[in-house]
């Protein structure tokens, strides 16, 4: 009898290993972006590479990429309902998804990655939801250290941020650079002038105008040409471009006209800088999503997975820039005080301004 009870309990062990794994296909993984592709050259292609790298370590798992063109949220949120019965978990990218809480509620088993923004729920209001990593990174960090650069590489002593639209993101951006410049002045000796052109100021979601030049969409090529020719008619010869794929018309810009460099964002953009025997990248500010959707994802397979609202930044090396050897054209020198800078942030020392801190790119934590 007592053999009898054991076994029935190991058939119960069994059977329980077995279907308890939801996973033993392998992790079914799709990520969806809007309204540029995986293949846009900086924020959505990062976040892709990190899910073609978990892949990659884990062959048994497989990934669909998912486009939505429009932008607009209501369709976003539309895209995950439809596909959300296939997969296992879901990488949304843009804070055009941050609406999908009621379909991560009714979908308790499948794990959500939120990638730069909070969920909200109905009435606009930030909620925490059980299986929604949500992934906000400092980007006014970033911007600080694209502004460093900028300032200690112009030789004309005008430098600019062009934006897409004046979301939250993009004043982050908008205003890091901003005190990066000023950083760059006070402490470095630098005498760089930030140009913005009133005909391209940015109005916020408040409805304040926070001034920088935007271009008033993420994918308008042909209008970010036309502003970074703008800029560069003023004189700029440093730009940081932070405006998505209708940054490609300031990179255009800067390959028709004569030393002037382009500051790429989120990922490295070296490769898009190639200009015949020439490249207009100087460095990149990046914001490291690939490393943290891979780690989430690895959660995920691994059982660990946890949800909750997360902001990222330099402390965790999730905001960066880069420097390696044949991807930048930095000297020495602006790299030794770019990364004396960025351990200064690391340590709480600098608090670039940003849209929500209330302090301003001449007032911030750490210009004093």
């Amino acid at each position: 009898m007592k053999k009898r009870f054991l076994s029935i309990i190991a058939v119960f062990v069994l059977l329980f290993a077995f279907t308890g794994s939801s996973f033993a296909d392998g992790l079914k993984v799709a990520i969806i972006t809007s309204p540029n592709d995986v293949h846009d050259g900086g924020f959505n292609e990062d976040n892709y590479n990190g899910v073609v790298s978990f892949v990659n370590h884990h062959p048994e798992a497989s990934f669909t990429t998912i486009q939505e063109k429009t932008g607009d949220p209501a369709s976003c949120v539309k895209v995950v309902e439809d596909i959300v019965a296939d997969y296992d978990a879901i990488v949304c990218v843009g804070f055009q998804f941050s609406g999908i809480p009621e379909v991560a509620e009714d979908n308790p088993d499948v794990k959500f990655l939120l990638v730069d923004t909070w969920p909200a729920n109905s009435n606009g209001e930030e909620v925490e939801v059980e299986n929604i990593n949500a992934m906000k990174y400092k980007e006014e960090e970033g911007g600080f250290l694209a502004g460093i650069a900028a300032a200690l590489t112009t030789k004309t002593n005008k430098v600019a941020v062009v934006n897409g639209i004046a979301f939250p993101t993009n004043v982050n951006y908008q205003y890091g650079f901003m005190s990066g410049v000023n950083y760059a002045n006070k402490n470095y000796g630098t005498k760089a002038e930030i140009v913005e052109l009133a005909s391209y100021s940015g109005t916020d979601v408040t409805g304040k105008n926070v001034g920088g030049n935007y271009i008033g969409s993420f994918i308008d090529q042909a209008n970010g040409k036309i502003v970074g020719q703008a800029l560069i008619r003023e004189g700029c010869d440093v730009i940081f471009v932070a405006a998505g794929g209708a940054g490609m018309g300031v990179f255009t810009a800067a390959k028709e006209s004569e030393n002037v460099f382009i500051i790429g964002c989120d990922a490295d953009q070296f490769n898009d800088g190639i200009n015949g025997d020439k490249n207009i990248i100087l460095t990149s500010s990046l914001k490291v999503m690939s490393m943290n959707n891979e780690r989430v994802l690895n959660d995920v397979l691994a059982g660990n997975f946890k949800g909750g609202n997360y902001l990222l930044g330099a402390d965790t090396n999730s905001i960066g820039y880069v420097k390696t050897s044949g991807r930048n054209q930095l000297t020495e020198d602006a790299i030794a005080k770019i990364d004396a800078a960025l351990d200064l942030m690391k340590a709480g020392k600098i608090l670039p301004a940003s849209s929500s801190s209330g302090t301003k790119p001449d007032n911030f934590i750490g210009l004093e």
